[in-house]
């Protein structure tokens, strides 16, 4: 019995080396391996289209109205904050700062900060604060306005801001990021279940590397 099975089992091992083996020295010799591994992963590195970016008609801290037709073939980002913001705003301030040098003399890349303090940040307050946080960029562009209309806006973007006396500086809102393309679409890429994480976290290093590596293959596009 013991030699009938080592027997079939050689039988098995051989038929193996003769079908299967040939098979993978060509896919070494072709690369083909190699290749194939890429494309696996190519989806999880794909920018999604998650919608269109909604529309806006805002004063920015030259005084210019500005609409989302400013941004037109340009790739942006977009986030929410206030000047007096004494938690996250500071930490998001630098990070787009940080990416901001990387695109400075890039006339596609853009950025779009909509405050949600409709009493302190006029204008001139914000013009104030682009100049103190170095804010140079000539399609970086603050936007006031009123309450409910920031307020509107950001509940079309799916971003939270919300007034609230309890909170420090009297306002609550994430510290997201929106990535829009040159065609007005909201982008992202995908998390480790292939779902689009939609937004990208502006107080994080690891969400600072992730958008300026997407900001480039958007720029690619």
């Amino acid at each position: 019995m013991k030699n009938k099975a080592y027997i079939g089992i050689s039988f098995i091992i051989l038929v193996f080396g003769i079908l299967v083996i040939p098979k993978i020295i060509d896919r070494f010799k072709g690369n083909a391996m190699v290749e194939n591994d890429r494309l696996n992963i190519a989806p999880k590195s794909e920018l999604v289209e998650i919608a269109t970016a909604p529309k806006f008609s805002f004063t920015n801290q030259n005084n210019d109205v500005i609409t989302e037709e400013f941004y037109k073939d340009k790739v942006y980002l977009v986030e929410f904050f206030f000047t007096s913001c004494p938690t996250i705003c500071p930490i998001m301030n630098e990070n787009m700062v940080e990416i901001q040098k990387e695109h400075i003399y890039d006339k596609n890349f853009g950025i779009a900060s909509f405050s949600i303090d409709e009493i302190n940040d006029t204008p001139e307050v914000l013009k104030q604060h682009a100049k103190d946080i170095g804010a140079i960029h000539e399609n970086w562009n603050f936007f006031a306005g009123s309450q409910k209309d920031i307020f509107d806006l950001a509940k079309n973007y799916n971003m939270y801001v919300g007034a609230n006396n309890d909170a420090p500086g009297g306002f609550e809102h994430s510290g997201l990021f929106a990535l829009i393309d040159k065609n007005g679409k909201l982008r992202s890429r995908k998390d480790d279940f292939g779902n689009p994480i939609v937004y990208y976290d502006g107080t994080s290093e690891e969400g600072v590397k992730m958008i300026k590596e997407d900001i480039k293959k958007l720029l690619a596009e």
